[in-house]
């Protein structure tokens, strides 16, 4: 995700080949709406092509497990 404005409903994605792909609030999939700080985090979804061109929709965010954390183990 390169940048969302809340406030005017679009932003902009950043596509592996480095391409600019349009996405409008109406783009993100269900539960997945749109974010505040949510430039740089990463997203999946699928393009489309529309009047105005190509465009992103039902767009997700990648959800990054958190690390496991090591036992404590206690010495008897």
């Amino acid at each position: 995700m390169i940048w969302f404005n809340e406030d005017k409903g679009f932003g902009f994605i950043r596509t592996e080949d480095g391409e600019r792909l349009y996405v409008a609030a109406s783009g993100f999939a269900d539960g997945n709406e749109p974010q505040p700080r949510c430039a740089g985090r990463d997203v999946i979804f699928d393009r489309a092509n529309g009047v105005v061109g190509a465009h992103a929709v039902d767009v997700r965010y990648v959800v990054v497990p958190e690390p496991r954390r090591a036992r404590l183990r206690h010495s008897r």
